[in-house]
């Protein structure tokens, strides 16, 4: 009974918002003049209740490494980099729970077409991937609860990848289909 008084008092909160939409700093990487991701996300999400949200996260992105490749030594070293690079297209449903405060976990679950393409910048084949990430972060409300941000850290975890070419799979099949650490840096608009 307590809990939902509380959470019937906070949805009557002027302050509290049911909707967002939002997105990932690592858009800056953009900037980089070399080995550019050219990411871009939008996020849409809906509380469903104080504790609980749910969203659909749309992003493109592309990568010229296996993306299994673990901060050091080997990460973007020129003997492990593709013949070309991956263009992903993907969206996600995610599933978001707060626990104590502003922290939380989450599941997002990306469906990903995947598109192939050679060093002289032609497409070579398609695929999918089923591309997971379980992450863990801090909600911080900004300007009376109109924005945010959402410091995290993340494993992510691909369990699916098919049809990929052979001079693509060769350089995968050296690393793992999970990374970790993988910090996030999200942000929104709530209304």
């Amino acid at each position: 009974m307590i809990g939902s008084v509380q959470a019937q008092s906070e949805e009557e909160n002027p302050l509290y918002k049911k909707y967002y939409v939002g997105s990932s700093a690592f858009m800056l990487g953009n900037l980089i003049p070399t080995n550019r991701p050219d990411f871009v996300q939008l996020n849409f999400g809906y509380r469903i209740t104080p504790k609980n949200v749910v969203s659909i996260e749309a992003k493109t992105w592309k990568y010229a490494w296996p993306i299994g490749i673990p901060y050091g030594s080997s990460f973007e070293d020129p003997e492990e980099q593709y013949p070309g690079f991956v263009r992903e297209f993907g969206v996600a449903l995610v599933y978001q729970k707060f626990w104590w405060k502003g922290m939380y976990t989450s599941i997002h679950a990306m469906n990903a077409l995947q598109c192939y393409v050679d060093n002289d910048k032609q497409p070579i084949q398609k695929g999918y991937q089923l591309f997971l990430t379980y992450r863990t972060g801090y909600h911080v409300p900004l300007f009376n609860n109109r924005f945010f941000i959402e410091p995290s850290i993340a494993i992510t975890h691909w369990p699916i990848n098919t049809n990929v070419p052979e001079s693509f799979a060769h350089l995968e099949a050296k690393w793992n289909n999970f990374f970790l650490p993988e910090p996030g840096f999200h942000f929104g608009l709530k209304f």
